[in-house]
């Protein structure tokens, strides 16, 4: 099993692209190799951790692979990561050498001095400056298959962040069926949109697209109008995305007949978004499912079988999804990561000792062997003793024509436990009062299920990948 920083192949072909700017596979190894070997002279070991908090710019994968490259692991992190935060990933993974932007210097700066860290700051000619003066690292330092490659901090939506420790092996292999699943090739074109330091984007177009061979056009940071410029200006042909990311882009005006593939993950995609993409793109959308800890791909709906809209498909070469008891889904493959960094205990509360990965997630399976997700176990609500799936609701919701957005949360009731709310964002040039949305629901579902309290925002709030975040959800007051 090789080095992950192994994975793309050499040669003339354009492998980043950054509006005017580009990097063949050619310069693209050479700045890995300098960048290695910058590390190396930092005296960076292997198996020693190595921070990289970088936007979609061509300077991630040359960090990225930099650091593979010299046998570190890479700890990727958000860029907009305050000092606090940035201070308690470096002193968690005890990484030594933090890359950062140099728009967050501040941040970087502060929180690596707090850990113990060196801080490099990434900016335009600098980082080549530095690595110029070091001998270049031409062949990778080999790593087992079983060796960590890659940590990823899991967002903390209890307590703080845990990281997720991905081998070579688990991202290697989990790059390889993703990049058979979809065909990619060396003439296709990756818009990539996904940020890089999250687990979706690093594998499905990251890795997968330089493991081809291929062209990745990056978005630094996503605007829609933007995108669909660059699907025309570069004939992009692959795009994966989170469900807001499509979202947005049915509110613009634009060509995207280039497009072969459109990939959709990172949470559930409301069915009627999914049609209404499909009909004014003509583009299939396929649905896939996993975590941080799955590397993250664990299964997909597949081109060449039946589409479900609104399931998550079957699970992928190697890996096996079943349903416990409660109905949550587990996992077990290649894709599986071998632990939460030094948290042994946290690690057995959901990993089996046979290699099953509890998800947290509550499912189900049809007869055809089609999984699809209900819920998050923690954000089921519980209305006087009835369970409540927020995705059901959610769904019935994206029907209304003025809906754009919607996230079903509990709010707390002091007779029933749980009251279910509904916070909205409506499209823009309509309107829509609580009151109908909320008779809307309430024809459609069940009495205990629809939502009494309904508020109206201008946006939702989202994390870091566009997915929306239902723990930053507040309530009106009452």
């Amino acid at each position: 099993m090789p080095n992950l920083a192994d994975l793309f192949t050499r040669g003339g072909n354009v492998a980043i692209k950054l509006d005017d700017v580009e990097l063949t596979y050619d310069q693209l190894d050479d700045a890995v190799a300098r960048t290695a070997g910058l590390l190396q002279a930092k005296g960076i070991e292997p198996g020693d951790r190595v921070a990289v908090m970088l936007p979609n710019v061509p300077y991630f994968p040359i960090a990225y692979y930099g650091a593979l490259r010299a046998g570190a692991v890479v700890v990727p992190l958000n860029p907009l990561l305050k000092e606090r935060e940035v201070a308690f990933h470096l002193g968690d993974s005890g990484a030594k050498v933090l890359f950062a932007w140099h728009h967050s210097a501040n941040a970087a700066h502060a929180g690596a001095e707090q850990a113990g860290a060196d801080c490099v700051l990434v900016e335009p000619g600098a980082l080549e400056a530095l690595a110029a003066r070091c001998e270049p690292v031409t062949h990778s330092v080999p790593r087992a298959g079983s060796d960590t490659a890659v940590i990823l901090y899991t967002s903390g939506t209890t307590g703080t962040p845990k990281g997720a420790e991905l081998t070579h092996a688990n991202l290697i292999r989990n790059m390889e069926v993703m990049r058979a699943l979809f065909e990619i090739t060396e003439t296709d074109v990756t818009l990539g949109a996904l940020p890089f330091f999250h687990a979706f984007g690093q594998t499905c177009a990251l890795n997968a697209t330089l493991a081809a061979g291929g062209t990745l056009t990056l978005l630094p940071r996503f605007d829609a109008a933007k995108a669909l410029q660059i699907f025309e200006r570069d004939a992009v042909t692959v795009f994966e995305g989170v469900p807001t990311m499509f979202t947005a882009l049915l509110h613009e005006l634009g060509d995207a007949s280039s497009l072969r593939v459109c990939v959709s993950g990172g949470a559930a995609m409301p069915v009627e978004v999914m049609l209404a993409f499909e009909r004014r793109f003509g583009c299939a959308v396929l649905e896939g499912y996993g975590l941080s800890e799955t590397s993250p791909v664990a299964s997909f709906n597949r081109p060449d079988r039946e589409r479900k809209p609104g399931s998550i498909g079957l699970p992928i070469d190697g890996v096996e999804l079943r349903l416990l008891d409660d109905g949550e889904i587990a996992i077990r493959g290649h894709n599986v990561m071998k632990g939460y960094w030094n948290k042994p205990e946290a690690t057995a509360e959901v990993l089996s000792e046979d290699g099953w990965f509890r998800t947290g997630d509550i499912g189900r399976v049809d007869d055809d062997g089609y999984f699809s997700v209900i819920d998050r176990k923690k954000e089921l609500v519980i209305r006087g003793g009835y369970n409540v799936y927020p995705r059901e609701i959610e769904e019935v919701l994206y029907e209304h024509p003025a809906v754009r957005e919607a996230a079903v949360v509990g709010v707390p009731h002091a007779s029933l436990g749980e009251e279910v709310g509904a916070a909205i964002s409506l499209k823009a040039g309509v309107t829509a009062s609580p009151d109908e949305l909320r008779a809307f629901v309430k024809a459609r579902v069940a009495a205990y299920k629809y939502p009494r309290i309904v508020w109206l925002l201008d946006e939702l709030p989202k994390g870091p990948t566009g997915k929306i975040l239902k723990r930053a959800i507040v309530p009106p007051a009452a």
